[in-house]
């Protein structure tokens, strides 16, 4: 027989059960749906880290007390001293590729506004650390030089405190109590929402540092530098600047570990950008075997309709059908049926995908690479699974199969 006249009949054979044939490519639907879902909310996830990690700032490195040696990321700020104010002056200096250098301190407190309260972040920071996170006031202004100077009791509020503390009122020019002092607020940030990590971005009143370490702290000591390249071409450089700025201005001898660390957001980028790429390899790993379980179903179909079709083998093969014939039907039927559930799996996949991504709110990435894997694998398990059935119908002999009731 002819190739196409062998289709044809594969085919015909499919048709006459079509329920049956769509059940059994349900495994196979599942398979690569749930493989490119978890693919797609995989890269989704990962674009979100890195997006809003480098949106904490352009060209961002942080320097903390501590050796990096003794934690993951940043050093203990209980291990080596904090910095101080000519620690940072020193850096802006001296350090040639970095533009801006801030100071800053957080604390947990409650803000008050008449009978309303909220728990927050409270930050000292000097006014170079909005050019570094690159965040602006939604309404009034923020913090500047002169505000740093006179210490002034002026605050700027995140979007989560004026709405909870405020309401539909306008916060610019009112009282605040944060801790034991009270401050005006100058301006409203504009809104960034919740972070990867879940935390409220929004949830926060910042200080001048003067204000800050005078009032709060008790101390003008730094525990917190953050600092901007002036390119992320010359990040290294900037960072290779301030570790020997600061090894000589904190007395730390040839050959002995830093008593700080300089971290830039590559690191944490990177490590995110990892742990993600596990996470999804792994979750779409686990999917891929339903894939395999539709393919036993497939095998376990195919070889019910060979048992079926016995009769119809054996007049086949009465009439001049070759064994080749027989076993290159079968394996049509099984390689059509795991194609055909593989293209219904890319349709339902990337829907659930788009649907997904949406719940979540997270970027829309489409996983070619694995959406092409995923279908090749689809095909290789109708052909795996599917030729054990179709030998079984070859090597039928065509007067036993005529017999067979």
């Amino acid at each position: 027989m002819k190739l196409r006249d062998t289709i044809s009949v594969a085919l015909t054979a499919l048709a006459r059960n079509k329920m049956r044939s769509l059940l059994t490519t349900l495994g196979v639907v599942i398979g690569v749906a749930a493989v490119i879902m978890m693919q797609a909310l995989g890269m989704g996830a990962t674009d979100r880290v890195t997006g809003e990690i480098a949106g904490m700032g352009s060209n961002m490195l942080i320097v903390t007390p501590g050796g990096a040696h003794r934690q993951p990321f940043g050093g203990s700020l209980l291990s080596a001293p904090l910095f101080e104010e000519r620690d940072l002056v020193a850096i802006k200096d001296e350090c040639a590729a970095v533009r801006y250098a801030a100071a800053t301190n957080t604390r947990s407190v409650n803000a008050v506004y008449g009978e309303k309260s909220r728990s927050t972040s409270l930050f000292g920071v000097t006014p170079e650390w909005f050019e570094i996170r690159e965040w602006g006031a939604a309404k009034g202004r923020i913090l500047d030089e002169e505000d740093e100077q006179q210490a002034g009791k002026r605050c700027v509020i995140g979007e989560s405190v004026r709405r909870d503390l405020f309401g539909d009122q306008d916060p610019i020019g009112a009282d605040l109590r944060v801790h034991d002092l009270s401050c005006e607020v100058i301006g409203v940030l504009s809104e960034k929402g919740t972070s990867t990590f879940g935390s409220d971005q929004d949830d926060l009143v910042i200080l001048p540092y003067s204000t800050f370490s005078r009032r709060i702290a008790g101390s003008d000591a730094i525990g917190i530098m953050q600092i901007s390249a002036r390119s992320e071409d010359r990040i290294d450089e900037a960072k290779e600047q301030i570790e020997a700025l600061l090894r000589q201005r904190r007395h730390v001898l040839a050959g002995e570990d830093d008593d700080f660390s300089v971290r830039d957001m590559r690191e944490l980028q990177k490590v995110m950008g990892t742990v993600t790429g596990v996470l999804t390899t792994l979750l779409a790993s686990v999917a891929a075997i339903s894939l395999l379980v539709g393919g036993i179903g497939i095998m376990n179909i195919m070889l019910v309709s060979v048992t079926e079709r016995t009769r119809e083998i054996g007049i086949r093969m009465a009439v001049g059908a070759r064994s080749g014939d027989i076993l290159q039907q079968f394996l049509i039927e099984a390689i059509t049926l795991a194609a055909s559930g593989g293209v219904i799996g890319i349709l339902l996949g990337l829907a659930g995908a788009a649907g997904l991504a949406q719940a979540f709110d997270l970027p829309l990435r489409v996983p070619l690479a694995g959406t092409g894997v995923a279908f090749a694998f689809a095909v290789a398990v109708g052909v795996v699974f599917g030729v054990f059935p179709a030998r079984k119908a070859a090597h039928l002999r065509p007067i036993d199969a005529l017999r067979f009731e």
